[in-house]
């Protein structure tokens, strides 16, 4: 589990739970195990991913997959273990009160980001896409709820502890939509242009599965422009908030312009 959670990584997931908290005009301790929950349920996902049945994947954050060190069982366990710790997380009272409504809301979005209509079925779509064509609709809503299920979570985890009403919550959610499949879209096209030993995992390993992707479907220039595009569409979406978003407004860019 340590090797799993603690090996690298942007912590991008954790940084908007505090980003997210910081647009409303919270900055609190409380924010701790929201932000640490998303980071191991990131990491679980990581290590069911990348097993043989799954993305079949020896590379993960320049180091071997958890599954190639320890083993197969060993990993699927460890990614259990992960998933039910950041629950465990959640709805400990550790780190201070949090007013029951919200924890439960709380726990309730990070299960429906793990689930069947996030993560889980997200990864579902992933597998039976295989060699298949997809219209560019089918896959964004595939990476929708594959990458930017736990995005959206993570936003609005931030903004659930900091007491946003519900039109602040529709901002963050269609912040973190936006973001989320601009994070995605450049993954793809650094899957196409990366080297391995800087993005940290088997560069070209979409297209020798024969798996669709955003620059096989509408090239590597249109895929550049959709992540301008959603950059600007989640930027719009905090600009009312002006300065209080800066830090949301950094991470969007930094989605849509990393190197790995």
């Amino acid at each position: 589990m340590r090797y799993a959670v603690l090996g690298g990584g942007k912590r991008l997931r954790p940084l908007l739970v505090y980003a997210a908290a910081r647009a409303l005009g919270v900055d609190s301790p409380l924010l701790d195990a929201p932000a640490c929950a998303v980071e191991l349920i990131h990491a679980y996902s990581l290590v069911h991913d990348d097993l043989p049945a799954m993305d079949d994947d020896a590379l993960r954050r320049g180091r071997p997959t958890c599954h190639i060190v320890f083993g197969e069982a060993m990993a699927i366990l460890a990614g259990d273990a992960l998933q039910a710790l950041a629950f465990e997380l959640l709805a400990d009272d550790h780190a201070g009160p949090i007013d029951p409504a919200i924890r439960v809301a709380m726990l309730r979005t990070l299960g429906r980001a793990c689930g069947a209509e996030g993560m889980a079925g997200g990864q579902a779509l992933d597998l039976a896409a295989v060699g298949q064509q997809l219209g560019l609709a089918e896959l964004e809503h595939m990476h929708a709820c594959k990458t930017g299920a736990l995005i959206r979570a993570s936003v609005r985890l931030g903004g659930l502890l900091a007491g946003a009403d519900a039109d602040a919550l529709n901002v963050l959610d269609a912040y973190g939509h936006a973001v989320g499949l601009a994070f995605q879209v450049r993954d793809d096209i650094l899957d196409v242009e990366g080297e391995s030993a800087v993005i940290g995992k088997t560069a070209g390993k979409d297209a020798a599965a024969d798996k669709p992707t955003f620059p096989s479907i509408i090239g590597l220039d249109a895929s550049r422009a959709r992540v301008s595009e959603l950059t600007a569409t989640a930027l719009d979406a905090i600009a009312p908030w002006g300065t209080h978003a800066s830090l949301l407004a950094e991470l969007a860019r930094y989605a849509a312009h990393r190197g790995h």
